[in-house]
């Protein structure tokens, strides 16, 4: 097995994917080993959003690679984060099962915002503090992020679906560029950034910083052309704008600072850093090597150090939906009781994974009360589903939402195969809290209680004595109700009651 104290960094950009490997000493990060690969897998997208069988087959060809490389880690020890490309991808989810076979980890597919929160991070770890406000701009191969922030949580994060991969291919096919398609581009970039405009002028900021391969390569070529000027500039772009159109291909270009391996999608990403400094009326971007690799490095130490950004998240949210605390907390405190009972019988595979889902999705169950008391479990899913909820994945989301779908109603919203998934026990020990605690009083389980479940016989079994049921008549008729209910799905709800 691989030291405790390594960590390790896939990110799946939509034009390279990178593996990083560092040694932690202490939330010091030491680099010793890095692999990149020019997958391009952005190219892949067809008219339709599907990635087509050869991107397809590049990204499963590297990411076999990455996983030998992995070999002897621990899955704690690994992070995998995939980005725009899998995002808007139609086909991805049959293709991000063969991804994780290939690597031999699971990966996770983030939203944009939470992209550009990762992004800031491993920026706000690299650099030395100021005080100042800080621009910070992203571009990749699908999407280009904004963030503006001086303090470990950044105030604003943007995710645009602008990247030098799908810009490059949209407006320069095969390197094409003139002064048309080229103002074309740039008018284009305007166009999306304008979205976003008056939110970031409104917090403003001081320095403007450049992250990625198109701004580092933007800076390359700038530096080889003048030694003087360590960033961008507004007039250096231009000029280099002016060669490129000027030869009329980029596979002419003679600029010595630009990278094979960036010619191809040079042009895409500088009209989209064109379009933001005329934009955001940039004057000058310093550009720093931090990137989203490292702000996954610095993420992954925080959680094990117990600063988990989803814990914020969950209590943000309790604050926006006016969520009863100590609601909350009684489902919390049942659903984990019965869940740790049913584990002793059907054992969970990552079971503290799945005991903190079950804690989150206990304590945001009612945000949807927040909409409507009718449905609002449905209101609830929804807005895990499709919000913003930095340090979440996209699967993790998904994750929550089905635990708060599920925590009440009609159990045919879901699949009859539900009782087969690694969520049906969360499911059931969020729903028998709800249920314990709809007199929003705390509840005290009887000392002979007992939980079970038999997979093989779709059974669920809850011991109860006949006193307690006794003194509570209403958690007695709910509980009769449910087994009507799972039947509709084919599973068995079974009440033993012990004599008094």
């Amino acid at each position: 097995m691989t030291s405790s104290n390594m960590l390790a960094t896939v990110d799946l950009g939509s034009n390279s994917f990178r593996l990083q490997i560092c040694i932690n000493h202490n939330g010091i990060l030491q680099i010793v080993d890095s692999i990149k690969e020019m997958v391009r897998l952005a190219a892949g997208l067809d008219e339709h959003k599907n990635l087509d069988a050869s991107s397809q087959q590049r990204a499963l060809t590297c990411l076999a690679q990455f996983g030998q490389r992995l070999r002897g880690f621990n899955p704690k020890q690994v992070r995998a984060v995939a980005t725009n490309t899998f995002r808007v991808a139609k086909n991805i989810d049959e293709f991000a099962a063969r991804a994780e076979a290939a690597l031999g980890f699971p990966i996770e597919i983030i939203a944009g915002r939470e992209e550009a929160r990762l992004i800031y991070t491993g920026v706000v770890h690299t650099l030395p503090p100021n005080g100042k406000n800080m621009l910070v701009i992203d571009i990749g191969g699908g999407s280009t992020e904004f963030v503006i922030g001086s303090a470990l949580q950044p105030d604003i994060t943007e995710s645009l679906n602008l990247g030098c991969v799908t810009y490059s291919l949209r407006f320069f096919p095969k390197g094409k560029v003139n002064a048309k398609n080229f103002q074309a581009a740039v008018n284009a970039a305007r166009i999306e950034i304008q979205r976003i405009t008056p939110d970031l002028k409104r917090i403003s900021w001081q320095t403007a910083i450049g992250t990625s391969g198109s701004a580092r390569s933007i800076r390359d070529v700038i530096t080889e052309n003048n030694h003087a000027i360590n960033g961008i500039t507004a007039q250096q772009m231009q000029y280099i704008a002016g060669s490129l159109i000027h030869s009329g291909n980029i596979k002419k270009n003679n600029f010595s600072g630009l990278k094979p391996d960036r010619v191809e999608v040079f042009l895409g990403g500088l009209a989209i850093m064109t379009a933001a400094f005329e934009e955001l009326n940039i004057d000058f971007m310093t550009v720093t090597d931090a990137a989203l690799r490292d702000g996954v490095l610095y993420d992954m130490i925080g959680r094990q150090l117990g600063d988990d950004m989803r814990s914020q998240t969950i209590a943000d949210f309790q604050k926006r939906y006016h969520v009863d605390l100590h609601q909350a907390q009684r489902a919390a405190h049942l659903a984990d009781q019965f869940l740790m009972a049913l584990q002793q019988h059907s054992p969970l595979n990552d079971f503290s994974v799945q005991r903190q889902n079950t804690a989150w999705a206990a304590a945001l169950h009612e945000i949807g009360l927040s909409i409507a008391h009718t449905g609002y479990h449905k209101h609830g899913a929804y807005i895990l589903e499709e919000a913003d909820m930095p340090g979440f994945s996209r699967k993790e989301q998904q994750i929550l939402a089905t635990l708060v779908l599920g925590h009440r109603g009609d159990l045919r919203k879901f699949d009859t195969r539900i009782g087969e998934s690694e969520l049906w026990l969360p499911i059931i020990s969020l729903r028998l809290a709800a249920l314990f605690c709809r007199s929003r009083q705390d509840v005290a389980l009887p000392e002979q209680f007992a939980l079970q479940y038999n997979q093989n016989k779709h059974q669920t079994t809850l011991t109860l004595d006949a006193d307690w049921l006794h003194h509570h008549p209403l958690t007695a008729a709910a509980l009769a109700q449910e087994s009507i209910l799972w039947q509709k799905i084919g599973q068995s709800f079974q009440l033993h009651v012990l004599p008094a």
